[in-house]
């Protein structure tokens, strides 16, 4: 969850209601947007300091966010630091490049859970995002599933009738053909035993 933009005019009463109600049904998830409510990617600013600021907010009006995604897929180094010495999850990597991004934005390269070794000698447990709906339609198609599938779509298209319809059509199908799981769970089952990678094989322009 984005964190309430006060500076926007968002309601943070109304936000921490509807992080409370989501906190109650699985692990919830600081998802940064570092230039406005409708623009995700960094234009200016610490990127890190962003994450850590959010972090002591959400933390002081008691959340304990596990799991990040940077908004528009975005991170750098500064953000991956923060995430560790937050003990986060990073799930912001891509297992495909964003089709959307332009020449030069970064973006964050796992096809797998992982830890990742940052500069300052950290490590970072990672969780990749490897699916659009439109990416999963397509590989329940050719029944071509990695061994772990992080689909990610947005509140906003439960109230898209073509999206919606599409959500509910995919996930079940999804959830016959793989073991259903939440992302803290999968946190202990599988990233303490996987791979080690250097930053540097990660992050991607």
């Amino acid at each position: 969850m984005r964190p309430a933009d006060a500076a926007a005019g968002e309601d943070e009463g109304t936000w921490l209601e509807r992080a409370r109600e989501a906190a109650a049904r699985g692990p919830l998830g600081h998802h940064t947007h570092w230039t406005a409510p409708d623009h995700a990617r960094p234009t200016a600013g610490a990127t890190g300091e962003r994450v850590l600021a959010e972090s002591r907010r959400m933390r002081e009006l008691g959340l304990a966010p596990t799991l990040f995604c940077g908004g528009g897929w975005y991170t750098d180094t500064e953000v991956a630091e923060a995430c560790a010495e937050l003990d986060y999850v990073d799930c912001t990597s891509r297992a495909a490049r964003p089709a959307y991004l332009g020449p030069g934005d970064a973006w964050a390269s796992l096809a797998t859970p992982a830890r990742i070794r940052l500069p300052s000698g950290r490590l970072l447990a990672a969780i990749p995002t490897t699916h659009s709906l439109g990416d999963l339609g397509r590989a329940l198609l050719r029944r071509s599933l990695p061994m772990v599938v992080h689909v990610y779509f947005h509140d906003t298209d439960l109230a898209d009738p073509r999206r919606r319809t599409l959500l509910r059509a995919l996930l079940p199908l999804l959830a016959r053909l793989a073991e259903p799981t939440n992302l803290d769970t999968l946190t202990g089952d599988l990233v303490p035993d996987g791979p080690e990678i250097p930053w540097d094989d990660v992050a991607r322009l």
